[in-house]
């Protein structure tokens, strides 16, 4: 479900003006994120890793609403729930496109999260999702990145934010992880990826 945002009353009417002409209205940060207490519990409870931190990337971004906005046809619309398109490893080195539904419960995201796993992992084919109420994830678990870029067709119009994951480390105690967010500045400003990061962290300490 969605509902259409009247942009003449919109508080960032002017910034969404502006942003929407330019031909890379794209922006991305990296920042890392403490996993410590996130690993453990999924360690522990026999949860896979990449799951249990979507799950709680899911929630922060349906937390925060300008994650929710797409542009479709020039009009912004704000979603009621948005999922994941995400990447998944296959056994013979290459990779599939899944989609992962949200649900605030970890363990019914989890169980349609593997069943997803398991499609796509016997499949051959590349097909990504034309959906617009996702976030387009990519786990990236080789590489302690510091930034990031994305392959882009720029005759696609597109608004979906980017959210990639990287390697995790440990470091004094602590299992670090690289995240990095790309999203559409007419859409998202600076302040509300620092919300979003900072309702990611709360909800990898266990917070929800």
């Amino acid at each position: 479900m969605k509902k259409k945002l009247v942009v003449e009353d919109w508080e960032r009417r002017e910034h969404f003006n502006f942003f929407s002409q330019f031909e890379e209205p794209f922006y991305g940060v990296c920042v890392s994120v403490d996993c410590t207490t996130a690993y453990q519990y999924s360690k522990a409870n026999g949860i896979s890793f990449f799951l249990y931190y979507l799950h709680k990337c899911l929630a922060a971004v349906n937390a925060i609403e300008s994650f929710k906005y797409r542009i479709e046809e020039d009009e912004v619309f704000i979603y009621d729930r948005i999922n994941a398109g995400a990447t998944v490893a296959r056994d013979n080195g290459t990779f599939g496109f899944g989609y992962f539904y949200y649900y605030d419960s970890i363990g019914d995201f989890v169980s349609a999260a593997s069943d997803e796993i398991k499609r796509v992992k016997n499949t051959i084919e590349l097909a990504r999702s034309s959906k617009n109420d996702l976030i387009r994830c990519s786990a990236l678990p080789w590489l302690d990145f510091t930034s990031i870029s994305h392959a882009r067709s720029f005759s696609v119009k597109d608004s979906c934010p980017k959210i990639s994951f990287g390697k995790l480390t440990e470091f004094n105690g602590k299992r670090i992880m690289p995240v990095s967010v790309h999203v559409h500045h007419a859409l998202v400003d600076g302040i509300h990826v620092g919300k979003f990061i900072d309702c990611f962290q709360q909800n990898l300490n266990g917070n929800i």
